[in-house]
């Protein structure tokens, strides 16, 4: 049987995370990465280079290469230095070579796929070096990622602060696609950049493709503050355009107050409450088991359990 197309959009942990439960699966998995991040290392090296952001193209090509755990450990080695070195991620350095050498990140991403064995693909949404913009509440216009979720303040509107050209690879994937998945992860600054690209709104919209979402189990301060799982769903529909959200997938598990409360103090993230009986007013396919996981300390999700219920779905469409 062929393997069914995938292509997950989103950017930072979160995508990382489920890339690694959906590479264990038979899969033909394409990786879109909003590219807008100018925080620590990345910002550093966008400013020096005019290139795009590295930091989450690294966690990716880490999280679904195949090859020796050290490899990741290197690539998100940072140096701690007194020099110019200090707090510089060895990957980012490798991907912004591997940009200046090729020519482009794309071609650099895909050099490197090669060496990691990697078990998918993995595409920038954009070659262009732009940054992400806010229109809160207030009015007020933030520029720059990493300003917007420390404004602490409602978000209206995301957008770039210019107009950015879509990678002509990300439309062909789209358009192949069985499957568009929109990561769980930072919902205004790692999931939602990759939707205010009027050529990727027009791509999903003439794809066959049903679209899942695939929803956080905390908040985000700054950003998601009090969301539930139907108000992540109001908010991604806002930027599909003509199509919508098809399917959700959500956590039903329970998490304790005790841990909630400390996430709560140490983080400012409260659980993002499943109402169910909203979403199905919303007339959306719920996918909906405990993915749970606090083997560590951290509420984190099962990402075997994960991949296996969206994998369980693809094959029965």
């Amino acid at each position: 049987m062929e393997s069914k197309k995938v292509v997950v959009l989103g950017g930072g942990t979160g995508m990382s995370t489920l890339l690694k439960g959906l590479k264990l699966f038979p899969i033909d998995i394409t990786a879109v990465v909003s590219v807008s991040d100018d925080g620590k290392s990345t910002g550093r090296l966008r400013k020096e280079f005019n290139t795009v952001a590295v930091g989450d193209i690294r966690r990716v090509l880490t999280s679904l290469s195949e090859t020796e755990p050290l490899i990741e450990e290197l690539m998100n080695y940072r140096f701690e230095t007194t020099s110019d070195l200090n707090g510089h991620a060895v990957g980012n350095l490798i991907l912004t070579a591997l940009a200046n050498i090729t020519g482009n990140l794309s071609d650099g991403i895909e050099s490197l796929s090669k060496v990691f064995n990697l078990k998918g693909k993995v595409l920038p949404l954009t070659e262009d070096n732009v940054l992400l913009a806010a229109i809160m509440k207030d009015n007020s216009v933030v520029v720059g990622e990493h300003k917007i979720t420390a404004s602490n303040k409602e978000i209206k509107k995301i957008f770039y602060n210019k107009k950015a050209q879509t990678n002509p690879l990300v439309l062909k994937e789209i358009a192949d696609a069985n499957l568009i998945i929109l990561s769980m992860g930072s919902l205004y600054t790692s999931v939602l950049p990759n939707l205010i690209n009027n050529d990727v709104k027009k791509a999903i919209e003439k794809s066959k493709a049903k679209i899942m979402y695939v929803c956080n189990m905390m908040t985000q301060p700054g950003e998601t503050d009090g969301f539930t799982a139907s108000d992540h769903i109001k908010a991604i529909n806002k930027y599909l355009g003509k199509r919508k959200v098809d399917i959700i997938v959500a956590n039903d598990g329970l998490i304790s107050a005790d841990l909630i409360s400390k996430y709560k103090v140490a983080e400012q993230k409260d659980e993002v409450v499943f109402d169910k009986e909203n979403l199905k007013k919303m007339k959306i396919n719920i996918i909906h088991n405990n993915y749970v996981d606090i083997s560590d300390g951290f509420i984190r999700h099962q990402i075997d359990k994960l991949a296996l219920d969206i994998f369980a779905y693809l094959i029965k469409k």
